[in-house]
């Protein structure tokens, strides 16, 4: 019978953390844990447990990505100003907004390049910028709100939806004020949005007049929406991630949800589901690599880390 010596040319190995960079078919035996680990390749995407937040909070912002994120704002007992920086493994308490503030706006690269605007209460414009240590106040929205969705950096974002009253207004950030833009088709609030920068978003979900689970999509060129195809499930206060042309709407309410899907461009399909149910959570990163975390009921500080298909992953070896 063929051992794993003779398959890999290589012994189990034993030690007392995971490699920090296994390559597929490695195996160890974690002394810490006590378990018998493997590094695979997903043939379709997966969620598994990150580190939790230090202060679960749901109505948060997030930005960046999935071993460079940072999680601001959001609401626990009461509004919070409490930023963290996650690395991939752990989540540290950093610098707090200047803000304290719910329901936000929210846009950036990495846990060192971010964008926080809007928020509630009451509804505001107030915008903020990160540079990896402290917040500074910049150009206010031109129009205050809440319950509204963003895309792209820092330097080039988005601002779209929101509620009072809700609203199409679309405002875009060149790094140092905002301007007006095309509005979008359907006004809605507590929906999402992904994408790369203030030329190219993707917004969905959410509640519009009338329709308290929207599952309208619109695609942003730099200077107007399109409607595009539909989500399978209409849902508000979800999570968003990705760009305009590859995007993971996860959870939200229609009631409280674990679903995910996936956008490819032209349609939505639905994936492997989040392991704990939850709206109003913060999302960072791609379809190949993305994160998503805190969120309610109740509040949370979980955090998954989504694995699309092709990726390594690791794996506990059971019996079973």
């Amino acid at each position: 019978m063929a051992t794993y010596k003779k398959i890999s040319g290589t012994n189990v190995e034993v030690v007392s953390s995971d490699p920090s960079n296994p390559i597929k078919g490695q195996v160890w035996y974690n002394t810490t844990s006590n378990v018998l680990k493997g590094e695979s390749v997903t043939t379709a995407g997966a969620w598994s447990s990150g580190g939790t937040m230090n202060t679960a909070r749901t109505a948060l912002g997030g930005a960046g990505t999935q071993t460079s994120a940072l999680a601001f704002a959001g609401e626990g007992v009461s509004e919070h100003d409490l930023t963290e920086s996650y690395d991939g493994t752990s989540w540290t308490e950093v610098g707090d907004v200047n803000t304290a503030r719910v329901d936000v706006g929210s846009a950036g690269a990495s846990n060192t390049a971010a964008l926080l605007f809007g928020g509630q209460p009451p509804a505001t414009g107030a915008t903020e910028t990160w540079n990896g240590s402290s917040w500074t106040e910049v150009g206010d929205l031109n129009t205050a709100r809440f319950a509204l969705a963003g895309a792209g950096t820092n330097t080039s974002a988005l601002a779209f939806g929101g509620t009072p009253p809700v609203t199409d207004k679309t405002e875009s950030w060149n790094g140092s004020s905002w301007t007006e833009v095309g509005d979008m088709n359907t006004g809605r609030r507590q929906l999402s949005g992904a994408g790369a920068s203030n030329t190219s978003a993707l917004a969905f979900g959410g509640e519009s007049p009338g329709v308290a689970n929207e599952t309208k999509a619109e695609s942003w060129d730099g200077s107007s929406w399109t409607e595009v195809g539909d989500l399978n499930t209409g849902r508000n206060y979800l999570g968003g991630l990705g760009t305009n042309t590859a995007a993971l709407a996860v959870g939200g309410k229609s009631p409280t949800i674990t679903n995910v899907e996936e956008w490819n461009g032209s349609g939505w399909t639905e994936v492997a589901d989040l392991s704990t149910s939850r709206r109003s959570l913060g999302a960072a990163g791609t379809t190949s690599a993305g994160l998503a975390f805190g969120g309610t009921p109740p509040v949370t500080g979980a955090t998954e880390e989504w694995n699309g298909a092709g990726a390594l992953i690791t794996k506990t070896i059971t019996t079973s």
